[in-house]
């Protein structure tokens, strides 16, 4: 292979030493998708490494999937019946359980951002999940005590239909833990996919493939600990004790952070390289400091571009969206370089490959933006429509087994999981026959169908909602809760095609949405691509909380009565279902006209290899 400068050089499909040009040159021209610059420049001459990185590749997956496996357990087990507990434990309303959830998710996920930045700056990513990991036992073991020790929850209601509430101590241990959970999720969420593909060498072709499988798993390691949580561990909290069903999960996360440091000798560590966003936000300084300047007529010819040697992205070909940040690669006789050709002051003076990685971030946002309306109706499937099940008749067949409300989601699972292989193995290749696309459809293309089966999912919410009250108003009920009121005799079964269509969105616009940051995003800032994904949930979150609040004050004065009451049956939970639809509707617009604009990402050079804190090795290994 011809050896360019600044990229690693491979034989055999094996790393060699990083190597630099010696001297300051320029490359040959480019055009608008060229192959390079004329301003082009590389780094002052840095010394040949013997650096080469031990790939185990899946030698070090037990290890890594089983962390991932046993933290899913874990962290799944609790919060996917946190909302009955909430209700039923520490006596909440629908509506203070409902938006303590909302906003637990979104500052959980709103904290990734947080959580990517000092990943990729200062710790790593193998630093940054050990801490996490220990944060999220301690914060399950916390919620775990609350329902085992009796001082630290209310007294239990019984058949009574007002209940005494927690105390503000009761209610500030609950938040320790959730704060514990917090801390943890901010670290693992975005570095444990990123860390998991770290451990194959991303220029082979084995290791490429490698990569590929390694998503897959964690999806299904993923999907597997959701079935688990939403049936086994489920049904021993709502039917058995909370004591031993939240115990459980706690034992699963200590499980978790044994298996991760069981592997710690043999994992390929990334160091730190600094924060990435540092060079996003020199563009939008330099360039609103340039904006009087005219754009250049040929900016793929005469925009200054500095290539460091140390940099582990892919070189950038100049694309002609945004031009504004252009200006910021700008070179005037005020600037100063280096003798290396570096500029003096990075905040005068960018080169072009730092605005084109700056384009590419933002040319995500109107994308991301358009997610935070797509996963509000997610968010109600994990809420509301739990709700739903609350109030429907859960009885299975002719036994006296109820299915827990909580357990209705694991269909969104199943359908996930068995909608996956199908359009893998299936839908692609038919596509890909038709289309003459790799993938059959865009990424792109393949969010927006996500996107409009969510919002036929919500209708769908809507109908089976009108159906359930209609039955419990005009026909026998089931008994009555207590708390909420007549149990509908339609039965819960009646709302696994509004969980079936969910898992059919999430395969279509979840997975895609991953896969489009992680290959749109620069090399370097992957951890916080993959954060953007969690901060669009904690968006959505936000949102959903303050729809529900809008929509409950509003109505509750109106003649017709409340939406969403504490009794399902007294509301309209499908006319709130049906404005989430028509939000949905105009937010499938809005992304269509984004997506049409959208220009992907391309590369001119193979990425080279990272640094990392593993001693040198005489074989890379796949």
């Amino acid at each position: 292979m011809e050896k360019n400068e600044g990229e690693a050089v491979h034989r055999n499909g094996e790393p060699n030493s990083m190597e630099a040009v010696t001297e300051a040159s320029s490359s040959p021209t480019h055009g608008p998708k060229g192959n390079g610059t004329a301003m082009e420049m590389n780094g002052n001459a840095v010394s040949t490494q013997d650096h080469k990185i031990n790939y185990r590749g899946w030698k070090v997956m037990p290890f890594i999937i089983g962390n991932e496996t046993f933290e899913k357990l874990g962290a799944i087990g609790t919060l996917a019946n946190l909302l009955i507990y909430l209700t039923s434990v520490f006596n909440l309303s629908s509506i203070t359980a409902a938006n303590i959830i909302n906003i637990f998710n979104g500052t959980t996920n709103l904290a990734t951002l947080l959580g990517a930045f000092l990943c990729d700056t200062y710790f790593g990513r193998y630093k940054t999940l050990a801490f996490c990991t220990i944060a999220s036992y301690l914060g399950l073991q916390a919620i775990q005590l609350t329902a085992a020790i009796k001082n630290l929850h209310p007294p239990d209601c019984g058949d009574n239909a007002t209940c005494d509430g927690p105390t503000a101590g009761q209610m500030a241990f609950l938040v320790t833990g959730f704060a514990m959970l917090t801390v943890g999720a901010a670290g693992i969420r975005p570095c444990n996919l990123a860390f998991g593909a770290d451990q194959f060498n991303p220029n082979t072709e084995s290791g490429r493939t490698g990569i590929t499988s390694f998503f897959n798993w964690y999806f299904f390691t993923f999907t597997f600990a959701q079935m688990v949580s939403l049936t086994l561990i489920v049904y021993i909290q709502s039917n058995v004790s909370w004591a031993i069903g939240l115990l459980i999960p706690a034992l699963l996360m200590l499980i978790s952070c044994a298996v991760y440091f069981m592997g710690w000798k043999m994992y390929v560590k990334v160091k730190a390289t600094g924060s990435p966003m540092t060079s996003i936000v020199q563009v939008l300084v330099v360039s609103i400091k340039k904006s009087r300047l005219s754009h250049p007529k040929q900016p793929w010819l005469s925009l200054y571009n500095y290539i460091s040697p140390k940099s582990i992205n892919s070189k950038l070909p100049y694309t002609d969206q945004l031009r504004c940040l252009d200006k910021a690669a700008i070179l005037t006789p005020e600037d100063r370089l280096n003798p290396d050709g570096s500029p003096a002051d990075p905040w005068r003076l960018c080169s072009m490959q730092q605005v084109e990685e700056a384009k590419c971030v933002v040319r995500v946002l109107p994308i991301w933006a358009a997610m935070l309306i797509y996963y509000i109706a997610m968010v109600q499937q994990q809420t509301y429509a739990i709700f739903q099940a609350a109030q429907s008749d859960r009885q299975l067949g002719s036994t006296n087994f109820k299915i827990p409300s909580a357990s209705y989601v694991v269909f969104v699972m199943i359908s996930l999981t068995l909608f996956i292989p199908l359009y893998d193995q299936v839908l692609v290749p038919f596509l890909r026959r038709v289309t003459g696309k790799e993938g059959g459809i865009t990424l792109l293309q393949r969010m927006g169908i996500g996107m409009f089966i969510a919002m036929i999912t919500m209708i769908l919410s809507g109908v089976m909602e009108e159906r359930r009250r209609t039955i419990a108003l005009t026909k026998p009920t089931m008994g009555t809760d207590p708390r909420r009121g007549d149990i509908s005799s339609m039965s819960a079964m009646w709302l696994i095609p509004q969980f079936v269509s969910t898992g059919l969105a999430e395969a279509f616009t979840s997975i895609g949405q991953i896969e489009f940051y992680y290959k749109q995003f620069p090399e370097n800032m992957r951890s916080i691509g993959g954060s953007l994904f969690y901060c669009g949930m904690a968006g959505s979150s936000y949102l959903s909380s303050l729809l529900i609040s809008v929509v409950h004050n509003t109505t509750k004065g109106s003649e017709r009565g409340d939406w969403l009451p504490q009794d399902l049956n007294k509301g309209r939970l499908d006319y709130f279902y049906y404005v989430i639809a028509g939000l949905g509707f105009l937010n499938l617009i809005y992304f269509m006209l984004c997506a049409r604009w959208y220009k992907y990402k391309e590369k001119d050079e193979i990425c080279p290899l990272p640094e990392t804190e593993m001693q040198p090795a005489e074989k890379a290994v796949v």
